[in-house]
């Protein structure tokens, strides 16, 4: 009795919660990239590296999920109805926020009287950029969603192959039906396993949170943050205008609290702020939503198309950078002028879906078809890129959690008193210890 009160005090302590780990290490990071740049740079290896173990994790469990959750239905109709609503959903939403970064750029104007010569720009800093932006055009993505072989979708870590795969594979289990259970078993015991893995990976999510965030404050400086700070601080504003009003609303209608999901899922919003990339925490929020009440086969649907498909940070990213890089240069847009930026946009984001640095290579992809507005500009905003990042992500992450459970009340598959009790639960707390260490050791029924 004793040894286990003291195991369960232990993990109630403060420290002992992951937000908090990562929080610590933000700070520090912080701390010895501004005082110590060149020791900050040194980090890169630590938020690399642990990076690096989320996506050697993260075909597994798309793999896994989207399998046994689509072996798991009765009807196949219900399948396409699932992946229809899911596109529906994040086609709206998605130009919902390319809209509200254009009206964003229009209203506050954040690039308004810095007057830059674009002769003056230095195009040979994004042309790294501009070439993979021309690299992924939309007829090169959909034929790269189609791997060398199947297994080479687990093996070269890309998100759509490995759901294309997953796809196929999970339709022919509940085709062939009862034959194939033991196919399923295995596959769902080996699920088990792999999310056993991620658990002991995000034991170190404090070290590449202080890894990454130490790179980023040593490489580029807190001093860039003051030069472009109206077009950091426009971004971060309008993205959580998007988050709170928006995608709170559509939270209301579909019966739960955007504060209640954001309160849930903040051990993976902080993970994902440290580390600047919302697939580290993708695992992590297949596992929440189910665990909240929504079914597997639409969270293993709806999840990883997500990330490719429903960039809302990202796309309200594209059109205010755009926009700030004509209003620095003195570049006037007419109404025309934005909406075939707009359209462009649309298009080009989803050409560029599930490309690494996704938001800045689709900027520059759709500057590239826009003759008004110079490419070379990009390298205004190269120096901050790093710091809006954190905010696509989150934008990003925050909207395909949303979008989630807001497919799964569509397809009636959410458990809804599960998801209201998950989603209102809260930590427990040090005086509740004696309680639960009693329910701890309870004889078995």
């Amino acid at each position: 009795m004793a040894s286990t009160l003291d195991a369960v005090r232990r993990s109630n302590r403060w420290f002992g919660h992951l937000y908090i780990q990562v929080l610590i290490a933000i700070v520090l990071g912080v701390l010895l990239g501004h005082f110590w740049p060149d020791a900050g740079e040194s980090m890169k290896p630590l938020g690399d590296g642990f990076i690096k173990l989320i996506k050697m994790i993260v075909p597994p469990v798309i793999f896994l999920t989207v399998v046994t959750g689509i072996s798991g239905m009765t009807e196949m109709v219900a399948l396409g109805r699932v992946a229809g609503r899911a596109f529906a959903y994040f086609l709206f939403f998605s130009s919902l926020a390319l809209v509200l970064g254009l009206v964003a750029a229009n209203v506050i104007q954040p690039g308004r009287g810095l007057n830059i010569d674009p002769q003056t720009l230095e195009a040979g800093a994004v042309a790294t950029y501009a070439d993979q932006a021309h690299a992924s055009t939309l007829s090169g993505f959909l034929m790269e969603i189609i791997p060398t072989t199947a297994l080479s979708a687990l093996t070269e870590g890309s998100i759509l192959q490995t759901l294309f795969v997953a796809i196929l594979f999970g339709v022919a289990l509940a085709m062939v039906g009862e034959p194939a259970r033991p196919v399923t078993h295995l596959l769902d015991s080996l699920s088990r396993v792999v999310f056993r893995v991620v658990s002991m990976i995000m034991r170190v999510a404090p070290i590449g949170a202080f890894g990454a965030i130490a790179f980023t404050i040593g490489a580029y400086g807190l001093g860039a943050l003051a030069k472009l700070g109206a077009l950091v601080g426009t971004f971060y504003f309008t993205s959580a205008v998007f988050i709170i009003v928006v995608l709170g609303a559509v939270a209301r209608m579909a019966g739960f609290s955007i504060f209640d999901l954001i309160r849930y899922l903040k051990d993976e919003l902080i993970l994902v702020l440290g580390t600047s990339s919302s697939e580290a925490a993708l695992p992590n929020l297949i596992e929440k939503m189910e665990k909240a009440g929504v079914s597997k086969s639409v969270v293993g649907l709806v999840v990883p198309t997500g990330y490719s498909f429903n960039l809302d940070g990202t796309n309200i990213y594209m059109t205010l950078a755009a926009l700030f890089i004509a209003q620095a240069c003195n570049i006037d847009l007419s109404l025309s002028d934005q909406v075939a930026l707009l359209l462009i946009a649309a298009i080009s984001s989803k050409g560029a879906a599930g490309v690494t640095g996704a938001g800045f290579i689709t900027l520059a992809a759709t500057l590239s078809i826009v003759p008004s507005v110079p490419v070379a500009g990009m390298a205004l905003i190269l120096g901050v890129d790093r710091f809006m990042s954190e905010c696509r992500s989150l934008t990003n992450f925050i909207g395909n959690a949303v979008a989630t459970i807001v497919v799964g009340r569509w397809e009636n598959a959410v458990d809804r008193d599960q998801l209201g009790r998950t989603l209102k639960a809260r930590p427990m707390r040090t005086s509740q210890v004696p309680e639960a260490a009693a329910v701890v050791e309870a004889p078995a029924e």
